[in-house]
């Protein structure tokens, strides 16, 4: 079994009120004839963040919005998509209401959120309540990088640099926090997918423990009760269509292919196929490889 942790589709409400994507986000009969070639069983459709909530009333009716149109698609072909919730994050109350509807009437399976809003993290206490339910329902939380203003985009704003350097670092900044807060030790129960590779922290992971061993030594540096890697090791990573083997290995170095789910970030990648190839062609066993192409989101998801 073939399942894509990260793909997109977005409805035609939303593309419209968005600065970046194309109508080819919305549709829907391609990836499914995508998925057909490529031999993919099911996929799961998550939010690549916009701003489309700037001109849509805010959070609240851009979460109704996806929501309704992607339970839509899911009533439709139910044998093909897993919804991924987004929520209304700036508000507690609202944010579990719409948590609650989304898994329990709608028949969503996870939770899809971004690396930051408005330069607040996820290691933020009003994430709390979110996790809780969470970890209680089995929830898995894919996160997607921040593509509206991520760290960074104060000095520098460039059509290639943003979204290749300063969209995958906020998506590293977000799972340096969670670390350094303590809630990757906090809310162990929760699943955390980060989408590509979660950035750069698989080529960080012997800096992190060197720099925080050094610092320690000098008390400069709270104790985390154990090297950072022990606590990087349990984030899942989704592999957002890469076709190199330089994430892969560092990838398996740090998680492990038991942690490792492959994605096809379709449509902003057309090359489903060969991202598959990429996963098949890891001096990996079979059983690693089938675990990462499917086998470790069917768990997760208890399909």
């Amino acid at each position: 079994m073939i399942i894509d942790s990260h793909s997109h589709w977005l409805p035609e409400e939303i593309i419209n009120n968005a600065h970046f994507y194309s109508h080819a986000w919305g549709e829907i009969r391609a990836q499914l004839e995508m998925m057909e070639k490529a031999g993919i069983d099911r996929a799961v459709l998550s939010y690549p963040t916009s701003d489309a909530h700037l001109k849509l009333g805010g959070l609240v009716e851009v979460a109704r919005i996806y929501n309704d149109n992607v339970a839509g698609i899911i009533k439709q072909v139910p044998d093909k998509f897993i919804g991924a919730a987004i929520l209304p994050v700036d508000d507690n109350t609202k944010m579990l209401a719409e948590l609650s509807r989304t898994t329990e009437e709608l028949g969503f399976k996870a939770i899809s959120l971004a690396s930051s809003y408005e330069g607040v993290y996820l290691d933020d206490k009003r994430f709390f309540p979110l996790y809780e339910k969470a970890s209680q329902r089995n929830l898995p939380i894919f996160v997607h990088s921040q593509i509206v203003n991520p760290i960074g985009i104060e000095r520098v704003q460039d059509p290639l640099l943003t979204p290749v350097i300063e969209f995958v670092f906020d998506t590293t900044i977000c799972i340096g926090k969670l670390m350094m807060s303590g809630m990757l030790r906090e809310f162990s129960g929760v699943k955390f997918i980060f989408a590509h590779f979660g950035g750069v922290i698989p080529h960080l992971a012997y800096r992190f423990d060197a720099t925080y061993q050094m610092l320690r030594t000098i008390n400069f540096v709270k104790d985390l009760k154990g090297n950072p890697t022990e606590f990087l090791k349990n984030i899942y990573m989704d592999t957002s269509g890469d076709l190199r083997q330089a994430n892969f290995l560092a990838a398996l170095e740090l998680v492990g292919p038991q942690h490792i789910l492959w994605g096809s970030d379709w449509p902003a990648k057309k090359d489903p196929a060969g991202s598959i190839k990429a996963v098949q062609d890891l001096d990996i066993s079979n059983a690693d490889k089938d675990n990462i192409l499917g086998n470790n989101l069917a768990k997760i998801l208890a399909l």
